[in-house]
């Protein structure tokens, strides 16, 4: 009955939450002073102690862990080999000397910040829970377990398919959020390309698998909290897609998963340390994602990463644009290339739907368990 009782009061107090349509950032602005039961994690935190199982220290980042820094501004076959490496070692990169202006990425991240920072009157109104529609503006609950929220509020946009609603979007951000998302087109275009190159398939050969689109953007603003070590800002995951585009401020939280004894893909059993990731101005930072990984057959890695709060006064904004199919229909079928196939190394995954893909994300969890469905049996 106690259990009951917890319940049902834990699920009032989301709906509360809800209620208000202020998002975290409402928690904020009343003045809280100590974390609401319904953001805290299970047990005490310092921002520097792990998460959740397994326990994973957060150290300094090892030699062999620096995130990588890509000039695609060297020679092709140059870019392709270091794209390689990273993407076969580290899973994570920072792109610089891209194509994107410096100006559109400073635009959408204060366009993101101000959305997120307007009075509550103006940000009320795209307040949802709906992940379907073209624009919301939510707390997006967690459904993992243990039950962790966010101390994170997302603005989602949908670009796509079809042409955009972007009378949809918020007056205060659509111009400088659709000029960004336009320019990282050509920026995925080009990224599509050098990943597919550095696999040995042919440049063009993930546009024709898979038809690279980044149609859904994610403008995540982390408030400052009282007491960070007793929240975190994301849960671990990896990206079910593509590939992930991020940019962000300079406050920092970003951490990946380190592990120089696995492939970082063997389950929750899987030790390991985590590591910041330190931004880098002006680069744009590229990981890969489970899709990828599975289409590599598993020459790509896929990362487990997280964000911790980092301050007390500061706000935390990236904005994230994820690189997905847009081929999904029943016919469209996903898996290792014949190229990547042969009797030394055997195919790791069969072929399956996107459908088929994000119902076991959704069944397995937003971890390195959900592809795991996918490995064809080695009996």
């Amino acid at each position: 009955m106690a259990a009951a009782a917890h319940d049902y009061e834990a699920a009032a107090e989301l709906a509360r939450f809800h209620g208000t349509r202020a998002g975290v950032r409402g928690l904020v602005e009343s003045g809280v002073t100590a974390v609401p039961p319904l953001f805290s994690t299970p047990t005490t935190m310092t921002p520097a102690a792990p998460l959740a199982p397994p326990a994973a220290p957060v150290i300094p980042p090892p030699s062999a862990f620096t995130i990588p820094v890509i000039d695609l501004s060297l020679p092709r076959q140059d870019a392709v080999a270091l794209v390689r490496a990273a993407a076969r070692s580290h899973g994570f990169f920072h792109a610089a000397n891209h194509c994107v202006p410096a100006g559109t990425i400073t635009a959408a991240l204060a366009a993101a910040r101000s959305f997120h920072e307007q009075p509550l009157a103006a940000r009320s109104a795209f307040y949802s829970l709906d992940p379907v529609g073209p624009v919301a503006y939510s707390t997006i609950p967690v459904t993992q377990q243990p039950p962790v929220r966010p101390w994170r509020d997302s603005l989602r946009v949908r670009f796509g398919p079809g042409q955009p609603e972007l009378g949809d979007l918020p007056p205060s951000c659509r111009d400088a959020l659709r000029a960004y998302q336009r320019a990282l087109a050509g920026f995925g275009e080009e990224m599509a390309g050098l990943l597919s190159e550095a696999l040995g398939v042919g440049a063009a050969r993930l546009e024709e698998e898979l038809r690279v689109r980044g149609w859904l953007m994610a403008c995540h603003y982390y408030p400052p909290c009282p007491e960070p070590g007793r929240v975190v800002g994301s849960r671990e995951h990896t990206d079910p897609g593509v590939f992930t585009v991020l940019a962000q401020d300079g406050v920092g939280g970003l951490q990946v998963r380190y592990d120089d004894h696995h492939d970082g893909d063997g389950g929750d059993d899987d030790g390991g340390v985590w590591v910041d990731v330190v931004p880098v101005a002006g680069a744009l930072l590229v990981n890969i994602g489970d899709l990828l990984k599975v289409v590599s057959n598993d020459e790509y890695k896929s990362v487990e990463h997280r964000v911790v709060i980092k301050s007390k006064q500061d706000a935390r904004v990236s904005i994230a644009l994820f690189f997905n199919p847009a081929k999904r229909g029943d016919s469209d079928r996903f898996g290792p290339p014949p190229e990547l196939v042969t009797a030394e190394r055997p195919a790791e995954y069969g072929n399956f739907t996107f459908f088929e893909f994000m119902s076991s994300r959704r069944k397995f969890g937003h971890s390195r368990s959900s592809i795991q469905c996918l490995k064809v049996s080695s009996s």
